[in-house]
């Protein structure tokens, strides 16, 4: 069983909804993304946490969160090594084929590492760099500004994008998070600049407190990025991998990188075994 669509399994090659739904027509929707280990979705209730506060901010309708954790459960079992996707549509818009919120939850395959990411610095001046409104932290399904950015990276030889705020800060990738290391101290963005609350920098800034590691939030310019010793990068798919190029400045992996990495590796396995 590879999708269900409320709480049904559906046949992935007529998996559907509506043309009509807001989430297609519009962006109008939520979701998150969970990484599954051998059938054992890690780090379940926290994502369930971060999708009910998104749908509060979007004013999203969603059903018992059991049974959306059943529903997430039973598609990683049949996925094993993979990622689970949990969309939430605002639903119909068209009077005619009106129809309530959906809920999607689907598992994907986990494409294969392509080694340390490279990073574009590049200007985002569509997040709000910490200037409150509606949906700030909101995980919503409109990422089309951070797949341009990606795009465009790509397009210049390097893995993926460093958002930079109107005011010069550095916030995160398009799908991820990022932190670095100055003098064996962690930094990283601080929530209040508004970027996503990343279930995978959460669980690392636990792990780092553990290693005796001094974690300091804040807001950063990319100068400041650049003289780091060590750069990482942080999500679902990626977990904790070494950033090897800024721009055009290099950064080999390094000792409190490889720290984290196995410490985060060590957590997975104690919570899904």
């Amino acid at each position: 069983m590879r999708v269900m669509i409320d709480g049904r399994p559906v046949d992935a090659q007529q998996a559907a909804i509506s043309v009509f739904d807001w989430g297609l027509l519009r962006g109008d929707g939520i979701f998150e993304a969970i990484r599954c280990y051998r059938g054992r979705l890690f780090q379940l209730d926290a994502h369930l946490a971060r999708l009910r506060r998104s749908a509060a901010l979007m004013q999203l309708d969603l059903p018992d969160m059991s049974e959306v954790a059943r529903w997430a459960k039973a598609v990683g079992e049949d996925g094993g090594d993979c990622s689970i996707r949990i969309l939430v549509t605002r639903g119909g818009s068209d009077p005619d084929v009106d129809s309530p919120s959906r809920v999607i939850v689907l598992w994907e395959p986990v494409p294969e590492s392509p080694g340390p990411v490279s990073v574009r610095p590049t200007p985002a001046p569509w997040q709000s760099g910490g200037t409150p409104w509606e949906l700030m932290g909101a995980k919503t399904l409109s990422y089309a500004p951070n797949m341009a950015a990606w795009r465009t990276a790509g397009a210049e030889g390097f893995s993926d994008a460093l958002l930079i705020s109107r005011d010069g800060y550095v916030l995160e990738g398009p799908t991820f998070s990022v932190g670095w290391v100055v003098s064996g101290a962690v930094e990283t963005p601080s929530l209040d600049l508004g970027i996503l609350a990343s279930i995978t920098r959460m669980v690392a800034i636990e792990e780092a407190a553990g290693l005796g590691l001094t974690v300091t939030e804040g807001r950063f310019t990319l100068d400041r990025v650049l003289e780091a010793d060590e750069v990482f990068a942080l999500s679902t798919l990626k977990e904790v991998s070494p950033v090897d190029r800024v721009g055009s400045t290099k950064f080999a992996p390094g000792p409190v990188t490889g720290l984290l990495a196995a410490a985060y590796a060590a957590r997975v396995q104690s919570e899904t075994t």
